[in-house]
């Protein structure tokens, strides 16, 4: 957050510097006023001689003869009877000069003594510390600059939003975060009154403030005032934050919704995430095409993780048979046993029995399954479709020996064993039945013979 913006620095100097010119100027009037009787104060008084020498300076001042401006001036500070007006006058030309030739800190040496001057008007005293505060923030003396700001606004009865702002800025640099909302939130209330317009960083810096103090309520209406006004790719995430902080997650799909419909998405991990968004939000069938879109587009790698996402996405969209070429390729690649399990329930799913026992097992050789159990259950289904009871009944055996597949493991031997005993005693009764049938036909071929 840079806040040293030397224009606006200078031209605060230029306006002190030409409030004292016109008090030089005008000094010539006095006698007027004298000739009208009016009371004028001898303290503000200028000498024809001061300021034809001040005068010189500025010709030497616009002629860029800084260094000359500054001998002159300088001589001039240590003349004998210059009244404590003359002086504050000289002082601030040197102040300036100071500030053109970037010694700030001299500058500011220069400020401080004009400010000791008993005398000075409460207006020139306001004027010259809110310089003096500007140039502390570009030497980075943020105390410093914290210290003139508040002398300042003890003086100005009225402060415009800028002085509120820089004071906020301030306040940033040595981290008291929680107190920047105070000054940031009068600025805009002053701008609104006198219909100014609240600037974009004002809110950034109060967005800064209230997510420092994780108040992510005021942080997700910031964000929807500067997406209203500025909208931005990085105000979409920031609102997309907050409502995760909050636990809002209709409004954080919305969010990231949004910016992908505007084409805010370029990252992979931007990409990916709002997959798994619209997973969550059971639109898998969204997903799936996202990440099709992008790994076609190349802003999607088309690795195993990736490959995982589309295949869960097409499975949750009951899209088993296009989910298929992505399982295999995610199998492919990955060396863990996982994906071929799940290329292995697809399969199943799909009733395509001979290439699932192929997938699971492959994936058993792998290893790294995060549930042996399943696998063998899945397997032992696949295997029982092929009527293959003995491997069937292995596997399920082999999964019943964890506490949580026992169950279904022993309903399923039931099962097998139950088809084997029927289908043992379909053959003993289709051997009976053929046995009566020969027989009969052996009576029917004795009786014709004889």
């Amino acid at each position: 957050m840079n806040i040293r913006n030397r224009f606006l620095t200078r031209l605060g100097l230029l306006l002190i510097c030409s409030v004292f010119a016109s008090g030089a100027i005008h000094a010539q009037d006095d006698e007027r006023d004298k000739r009208d009787n009016q009371e004028t104060k001898q303290a503000q008084a200028v000498s024809k001689e001061v300021y034809d020498r001040i005068q010189k300076a500025q010709e030497m001042i616009d002629a860029d003869d800084q260094q000359g401006a500054l001998r002159m001036l300088n001589q001039l500070k240590t003349k004998k009877g210059l009244t404590e007006y003359e002086l504050q006058n000289v002082l601030n030309y040197i102040g300036f000069v100071h500030y053109n030739l970037d010694n700030v800190n001299e500058a500011l040496a220069t400020y401080e003594e004009m400010l000791r001057i008993p005398s000075i008007e409460d207006q020139i005293r306001k004027q010259t510390l809110y310089t003096m505060a500007q140039l502390s923030t570009m030497q980075e003396n943020y105390d410093k600059a914290l210290g003139f700001l508040d002398e300042w606004f003890v003086l100005e009865t009225n402060p415009a939003p800028d002085a509120y702002i820089l004071y906020a800025q301030n306040l940033y640099q040595v981290n008291r975060y929680a107190e920047m909302v105070k000054p940031i939130e009068t600025a805009m209330e002053v701008a609104a009154k006198r219909e100014v317009e609240v600037k974009e960083d004002w809110y950034v810096l109060l967005n800064f403030a209230y997510f420092q103090q994780e108040n992510y309520a005021k942080v997700r209406d910031i964000q929807k005032i500067l997406l209203a006004n500025w909208p931005k790719k990085n105000y979409w995430f920031s609102l997309a934050g907050a409502y995760t902080e909050l636990g809002e997650d209709d409004n954080l799909m919305a969010a990231y919704d949004s910016a992908h419909t505007q084409g805010l998405l370029e990252k992979e991990s931007e990409l990916t995430t709002m997959a798994q968004l619209y997973m969550q939000h059971e639109v898998p069938y969204k997903a799936a095409t996202l990440l099709q879109k992008e790994m076609k587009a190349g802003r999607v790698s088309e690795d195993a993780k990736n490959y995982r996402m589309l295949s869960q996405a097409l499975t949750l969209a009951a899209e088993d048979e296009m989910a298929i070429p992505a399982l295999q390729q995610a199998a492919k690649l990955s060396d863990e046993g996982e994906l071929d399990l799940r290329l292995g329930n697809a399969y199943l799913n799909l009733g395509m029995y001979s290439e699932c026992v192929s997938a699971i097992q492959a994936g058993l050789r792998k290893g790294k399954i995060k549930s042996p159990d399943n696998a063998q259950i899945s397997l032992g289904m696949c295997l029982y479709n092929q009527k293959k009871y003995d491997e069937s009944r292995a596997a399920f055996r082999e999964a019943g020996k964890t506490q949580r597949s026992r169950r279904i493991a022993n309903q399923w031997i039931s099962v097998i064993e139950s088809d084997i005993e029927r289908n043992q005693q379909i053959r003993l009764a289709e051997n009976a039945a053929q046995k009566q049938l020969r027989d009969l036909r052996e009576r029917i071929a004795a009786a014709e013979r004889i």
